[in-house]
């Protein structure tokens, strides 16, 4: 969308009061959301759109206004309280899982989130042109999908009714499957031969199935694949069954060995992303000396205005002086306390500048967030090795610096794809940058009650298994406390991954349609193959329904009813999940249960079944 100079110029309602408390609303709602499927499935899932449509709806459905400034800062907003989930359960539950907290301690989890994503934001302003505007090769896809859903919008936002029907439909299947136990969360088995073992099983999960759906065919079989390689060839491969129930045995192969190959590939993709991006990355910082955003006289156009450097340098200031006093609080020793803060700020630079760029590059389904996070707790825990720090102090700055790094990491690829989105619309950069420290600062308050809350109900790393939190807090116990960390797997995941680039480089040269990029297929590997068998159903449906559409067909989100329908069983499904732990707290304290249904599982597989022809119909509904 190009910009004339006048509408540049010019004054357009943009942060408004109305759009900043719809912004904050929806950051609280759907970070709740994104938390929940955070620790059930590892991974989030953009809230942009689904934020974009239903500020559309209530802006200009509701109360008869609303321009298309105002519908981006909401759902810039909005999109922020997703970012901070993602960093919040990758590592703040491992501190839990470890044993160095019994529960999560509402202050310094506020700060970890907080810290982190104001980091973010202090740290990727800067980038702003250099990687956004001045480089036309990154293309920040879903930047771009939400300006088209936005553009859209302003005929109408009819896709508002998919999520509202997907939010009722979702909330009513995890009713039966956690409020009634009618519909088993999963269906499994193993069966042992000699000393192997076979596993086969899914996950009966619509918001899974939405997951699949939304990051599309390519990305869900290289989730699946990685899935395939950790339970379908490395457990029969590891075999060591004596006895017992086999799909126990199984399990046990998988979070004692098997998930720790994840964590060799998920390295290597950590390194290799830093290594494949470090000449865009410093072409950007090169270029850094000639941004004209710092001022905002009236000599710089209102749509190239970025933050004014004092409140930079007074954010970054003020977030430094809290995560010391964090890490004071968490560690109790000064001096390592200021080699962490050193650490976290070098480290947290870094990440900002490397998600910002590969999330504009192959967009954020193939950030990889984790593997950053990993090398961040690597030179972590090194430093305070070499300052001979050991015990729960080591493990509380380790996990602690990880945590503050991996929110600041996610917030930048979030910011970076709605600045885009607002360079598309033709939004005041400056504005855009205020409303994000607002959408860090106020939903930050959220996650350490709704985590807490989870954990009790359901029980992280039992209920709700938070995979990358429990890999981090292995790495933690196996650097400083009792544990130990199996090297050989490890280093098998690091061949994989080295593989994984080979295939994928010889793939792009011949022009594939299929890539092999390394941060999916390790997220499969280290996931419970029954959590990766519905997301491929997802990837499955998506391609049912496009197959016969060309490339330039099928990239617009705007129109595309099963991304708006999804977001909404998502969103239903965690909100859901969210409501029946406080009514199951409430119903304990009265020494009460939820009443159970437990159908057959056949029963359960025809229900689910039908629940997922819903999503074929929706998907393909006409307006």
């Amino acid at each position: 969308m190009s910009e004339t100079s006048e509408n540049k110029d010019s004054t357009v309602a943009e942060t408004t009061p109305l759009a900043i408390g719809l912004g904050l609303v929806l950051a609280v709602v759907l970070g709740a959301a994104n938390v929940y499927l955070g620790l059930y499935a590892g991974m989030t899932v953009s809230a942009s759109i689904p934020a974009a449509v239903v500020s559309m709806a209530i802006l200009r459905g509701v109360f008869r206004r609303g321009t298309i400034l105002e519908n981006n800062i909401a759902q810039t907003i909005a999109s922020t309280g997703e970012s901070l989930a993602a960093g919040a359960i990758f590592t703040i539950p491992a501190l839990v899982l470890v044993g160095v907290w019994k529960d999560f301690q509402f202050w310094p989890t506020t700060l970890i989130i907080m810290c982190g994503g104001l980091l973010g934001v202090v740290f990727m302003v800067p980038l702003r042109r250099a990687l956004i505007v001045d480089r036309e090769d990154l293309t920040y896809p879903e930047g771009v999908a939400c300006s088209e859903v936005l553009t859209v919008g302003q005929e109408g936002g009819s896709g508002i009714k998919f999520i509202g029907i997907g939010l009722l439909v979702g909330a009513a299947f995890k009713f039966l499957v956690s409020g009634l136990s009618a519909i088993k969360g999963t269906l499994e088995f193993a069966v042992a031969k000699g000393q192997s073992i076979f596993y086969g099983g899914s996950d009966l999960s619509l918001a899974l199935v939405s997951v699949g759906y939304i990051v599309k065919l390519k990305v869900a079989v290289q989730i699946f694949l990685g899935g395939v390689i950790g339970w379908v060839i490395a457990i029969p491969l590891i075999g060591g069954y004596e006895s017992g129930e086999a799909l126990e045995s199984a399990w046990s192969a998988w979070s004692t060995q098997v998930r720790y190959i994840g964590v060799g590939t998920m390295l290597v993709g950590g390194l290799f992303s830093i290594w494949s991006v470090r000449k865009g990355i410093f072409a950007g910082l090169g270029s850094l000396h000639s941004v004209p955003g710092t001022k905002t006289g009236k000599a710089v156009p209102r749509t190239e205005q970025d933050m004014p450097l004092y409140i930079l340098l007074a954010v970054l200031l003020l977030t430094i002086l809290l995560t010391m006093g964090l890490y004071q609080y968490l560690i109790g020793s000064i001096g390592a306390m200021f080699a962490s803060i050193i650490m976290t700020v070098i480290a947290s630079f870094l990440f900002v500048a490397v998600a910002t760029y590969i999330v504009g590059l192959v967009g954020s389904s193939n950030s990889p967030v984790s593997g950053m996070t990993i090398c961040a707790l690597l030179m972590t825990a090194g430093m305070l090795l070499a300052l001979g720090i050991k015990g729960d102090s080591a493990i509380l700055a380790t996990l602690g610096v990880a945590g503050v790094v991996c929110c600041a990491a996610c917030t930048a690829g979030d910011i970076a794809q709605d600045l885009k989105t607002g360079q598309l619309v033709g939004a005041t950069p400056r504005k855009q940058q205020m409303v994000e420290v607002i959408g860090v600062v106020i939903p930050a308050f959220i996650f350490a009650p709704v985590m807490a809350l989870l954990h009790n109900t359901y029980g992280i790393g039992d209920g709700l298994l938070a995979p990358q939190a429990a890999l981090f807090a292995s790495l933690a116990e196996g650097f400083f406390g009792e544990g130990t960390l199996p090297w050989n797997m490890i280093k098998i995941g690091a061949g994989i991954g080295i593989t994984l680039i080979i295939i994928d480089f010889f793939l792009e040269r011949a022009k594939s349609p299929f890539r092999t990029h390394i941060m999916p297929v390790a997220v499969g590997i280290y996931l419970p193959m029954s959590l990766s068998v519905p997301i491929f159903i997802g990837g499955l449906i998506y391609f049912a329904l496009h197959r016969k559409q060309s490339n330039e067909d099928i990239t617009n989100d705007a129109s595309d009813h099963g991304v708006l329908y999804g977001s909404g069983l998502i969103a239903g499904e965690a909100l859901m999940g969210i409501g029946l732990a406080g009514l199951m707290t409430v119903l304990a304290k009265y020494g009460k249960e939820m009443w159970e249904l437990e159908w057959h599982w056949g029963i359960s597989a025809v229900v689910f079944g039908a629940f997922l022809m819903s999503y074929l119909f929706m998907a393909r509904k006409p307006s």
